[in-house]
């Protein structure tokens, strides 16, 4: 199928808050992590999120060139391509836009979606996201209203960060402490500034103990409640019953029933990069450990290029992160939840 249409997109979020499912979010930076994405998702028969972050957009317009747009827009232009040739829905995302790079990422890539629009085409990115966690919450949220209102102007849903996430990713870097829970009043001061929907249609990300990087089950100390005392407070002094569509950031190390409980509480994407680069990079080692005198000119021999052509670790490479993929829609319950 197509890159989801923004009503399509729409219609995925809404099915994963009526269903209690969630999508995962998988990072790409290549089109070998692009076709294994999609390959995951096929074999899921789930609908999905595949996105790029700041530095995954650098890579995909060159190691030496590292221009954010130019990538992106390369990104978005090939997987319109391939992705015509899997039976399930897609949505384009920019991850992580920490306030120094909105002029070299988000903002111009909204504005070109927004003259895409207005000659009568699909905006390149279903969605964006504005990484407000390192600024005071005055600040971030007043950024996030003007983003917003960009967004909807271009058919494009905003994600925000409403909170700290701890650890590190392309640079953005928090401690590990307690600023890492969301508290119900920065819930509400989100409706207030952002709406309900009525100024555009937000995605978000409250903290609850989340942490990027690498981390051994249990060792996150998570707290999903932290999401249901959101909804909670926001059905109280507003009357809308589960208004927050949650995104699930630095979930690697997570417990399943955390996972599931943070489903339960409206969480309808959830970012998955850790897990899957090292499910993509660990049969690659495989393959060269297993095959080291036919990738390396051993004693003068000369190989064997069947053994070192990229396409040979590459397809091993793909699969293994496609199974990782397959996990992560099981975990979420979003096997079989095509539209």
């Amino acid at each position: 199928m197509p890159v989801a249409t923004p009503e399509i997109y729409a219609e995925m979020l809404d099915k994963a808050k009526r269903e209690s499912f969630a999508y995962p979010a998988i990072n790409v930076s290549s089109s070998q992590t692009l076709n294994a994405a999609l390959a995951g998702f096929a074999e899921a028969e789930s609908d999905g999120i595949i996105q790029i972050s700041t530095g995954g957009a650098e890579y995909l317009s060159g190691p030496t060139v590292k221009d954010m747009v130019a990538g992106s827009l390369a990104f978005a232009a090939y997987a319109q391509e391939v992705a015509k040739n899997y039976p399930v829905n897609v949505a384009l995302h920019t991850d992580h836009c920490p306030k120094d790079k909105l002029d070299g990422f988000v903002r111009p890539l909204l504005a070109a979606s927004a003259e895409r629009v207005k000659g009568g085409g699909l905006p390149y990115f279903q969605s964006h996201m504005w990484d407000g966690s390192a600024v005071p919450l005055p600040e971030n949220l007043q950024i996030a209203q003007e983003l917003l209102a960009a967004s909807a102007a271009a058919n494009i849903i905003l994600e925000v960060e409403i909170g700290v996430v701890g650890g590190e990713e392309d640079g953005v870097e928090a401690e590990i402490n307690d600023k890492l829970y969301t508290s119900p009043e920065d819930a509400l001061a989100t409706v207030e500034a952002l709406g309900l929907g009525e100024k555009g249609r937000y995605l978000t990300a409250l903290t609850f103990g989340n942490v990027h990087g690498v981390y051994k089950p249990g060792n996150v100390k998570l707290r999903p409640e932290v999401l249901k005392n959101a909804q909670d407070a926001v059905a109280e002094k507003f009357g809308a019953e589960r208004a927050f569509d949650f995104v699930f950031h630095g979930g690697s190390g997570s417990l399943p029933e955390e996972i599931s409980a943070a489903v339960d509480y409206g969480v309808v994407k959830m970012n998955i990069d850790t897990d899957t680069q090292y499910a993509f990079t660990r049969p690659v080692a495989g393959h060269m450990f297993g095959n080291y005198d036919g990738v390396l000119k051993v004693d003068g021999e000369v190989g064997n290029k069947k053994t070192y052509d990229p396409r040979a670790w590459g397809k091993a490479a793909e699969a293994g992160m496609a199974a990782r993929i397959v996990q992560a829609c099981a975990e979420l319950r979003s096997v079989g939840a095509k539209l």
